[in-house]
């Protein structure tokens, strides 16, 4: 437990100061709601629906089947899947038996994928037909012996049964027999469901989490079942006290991601909720959810509610069913809140979380009717965060002083799989130093202001490209943009901004300047506009800036 906080002040009354952390790991908690809630639907797939002690059993016999392949504790298992029922599976059967999930993105090319697979040390990997042959031409630079192919139709619900002829034919991609090869279904068709029995410990490692890799060669957060199991409560706590089993999330956040994985996947399974499995977050799918299974709980990315709110099918919804909006990966405008107030006024619940916290450490909490632009809300229970100089990191800076943002807490991991180098410099008696600046407000709510690393000095001054690209986002005809620093020789950087201009709509750079002039110091202004049509992003919808960067 931690001392009373200044920010305490501004929880609402029914957010706990600090929690009392069950010793219960995730594996755990599906075995605990399947028997309180046996008949719940935990999974929505495809029309197919599967409910909390059908999801126990396929975990139990996956877990047998992994077993009897002589996966033993402590042994890593890749997987590369998007949201389907096969990835909670495999996540929940591997962590039962005390062996280690490692998660990778589906859309990652060879060399990235080699990488990880390479680093981890996976002797096991589970994959979709679709990207099992990217796989398979690194398989031989890895210790990967066993590869478990699985099929979008492996679990489908009528009326989409009766197109199964056809959907084997087009989708149902039967890999070369090779040594060590197996399908999903075969497994654990061959294997009861009883139970099995739990292995998880409560300090030993549960899973191996990749940074994006967006800034650089990703690295492997080490999570233990402590890490995941305490981010799970204190969201619940703070986040969404207010959830209750048999309500509906859609789980747009991908499963291989900190986000997906802990805050939707864990979070659901340990609540109750039934979620509906989406497995390419693009805003057609969303909307098209959105509108069949009416979520309680509706997620996104800055960038998936600009498409959602541009979009006028879904302006025109009744959303009367949503109970609170969850976004993540970067903080919400001004204009994005309002225009969410405008269609349904839930809680709007927006936070900071990295893959190195396991999930949020800071949140909007549930009941606070205070939506700041800008920020990413108040720190969490039993979570701690100060702010210091950026030189040095060694001094803690006053309220309202721009410095580096460290966390410390019990979702906050042990460091970096096998580079102590790294681990030493961002994990420091208990604290992560997280590399992005920020500051406090007078409620101490917390501002981000940029990443320590895109701060572009231009003759001498600092500029956070964040600051611009927030003025930028106020002109009525832009819908996206990106600040970058570009190399000038005059000023060592300049301001450089891509723009995406909204549909239909017609734009100028000086258009831009002169709109940015009227908010902004001189400096600050973008020296040169690019107009683009799509700025690159990561699967979860986060703007990639290196891409832009190296273009």
């Amino acid at each position: 437990m931690i001392p009373i906080k200044p920010w305490h002040a501004s929880y609402p009354e029914a957010i706990p100061h600090n929690l009392e952390i069950e010793k219960i790991t995730m594996p755990q908690s599906l075995s605990k709601n399947a028997s309180r809630y046996p008949d719940y639907d935990s999974l929505v797939f495809m029309n197919k629906k599967i409910k909390f002690s059908e999801l126990e059993k396929l975990v139990n016999s996956f877990a047998r089947a992994l077993k009897d392949l002589d996966v033993k504790k402590g042994d890593r298992v890749a997987v590369i899947l998007p949201n389907i029922p096969q990835v909670v599976i495999t996540n929940y059967a591997v962590m039962k038996i005390g062996a280690v999930i490692v998660l990778n993105n589906p859309l990652y090319t060879e060399r990235e994928l080699a990488h990880q697979l390479v680093d981890s040390g996976a002797t096991v990997l589970v994959a979709l037909d679709l990207m099992l042959p990217n796989a398979l031409k690194v398989i031989d630079q890895t210790k990967i012996k066993t590869i478990i192919n699985c099929h979008i139709n492996d679990y489908l619900g009528a009326p989409l049964k009766q197109l199964l002829p056809i959907l084997k034919k087009e989708m149902y991609k039967k890999a070369e027999p090779r040594e060590g090869l197996y399908d999903f279904l075969d497994l654990i068709n061959k294997y009861p469901g009883d139970p099995v029995e739990d292995e998880t410990e409560w300090d030993e490692l549960a899973a191996l989490l990749y940074t994006g890799g967006t800034t650089g060669i990703s690295k492997g957060v080490m999570l233990s079942h402590a890490n995941l199991s305490s981010s799970i409560q204190i969201t619940t706590a703070a986040a969404l006290p207010e959830a209750r089993a048999g309500e509906t999330a859609l789980a747009i956040f991908p499963f291989f991601h900190a986000a997906g994985f802990t805050v939707i996947q864990g979070f659901g399974i340990w609540v109750g909720l039934t979620l509906v499995l989406i497995p390419r977050p693009v805003p057609e799918a969303i909307l098209k959810a959105t509108k069949k299974h009416k979520p309680d709980y509706l997620p996104g990315v800055p960038t998936i509610w600009v498409a959602l709110l541009n979009n006028e099918e879904f302006c025109k919804m009744d959303l009367s069913f949503v109970k609170g909006f969850l976004s993540g990966a970067a903080p919400l405008s001004l204009e994005t809140i309002n225009q969410l107030k405008e269609l349904r006024k839930a809680d709007i619940i927006t936070g900071l979380g990295l893959t190195e916290t396991a999930g949020l450490a800071t949140c909007t909490p549930w009941g606070d009717k205070r939506v700041k632009p800008g920020t990413v809300g108040l720190p969490m229970p039993n979570m701690e965060v100060k702010i210091v100089d950026v030189e040095t990191g060694t001094y803690e800076l006053k309220q309202g002083e721009v410095g580096e943002i460290l966390i410390k807490g019990p979702s906050v991991s042990k460091g970096y799989y096998k580079k102590p180098d790294e681990t030493k410099s961002a994990f420091r008696e208990g604290w992560l130093y997280t590399g992005d600046i920020g500051c406090f407000d007078e409620d101490y709510y917390l501002y981000i202001v940029d990443r320590k690393k895109d701060l572009i000095i231009t003759g001498g001054y600092n500029v956070y490209p964040a600051e611009v690209e927030e003025i930028l986002f106020k002109h009525p005809r832009i819908l996206e943009a990106c600040v970058i620093g570009a190399s000038d020789d005059y000023r060592g950087e300049k301001v450089k901004a891509f723009v995406v201009v909204k549909p239909g709509e017609n734009l100028s750079q000086n258009e831009v300047t002169e709109h940015c002039k009227e908010q902004l110091a001189p400096y600050k202004v973008p020296r040169e506009v690019v107009f683009i049509d799509e700025l690159p992003k990561s699967v979860v919808g986060k703007i990639l800036r290196r891409k832009l960067k190296e273009a």
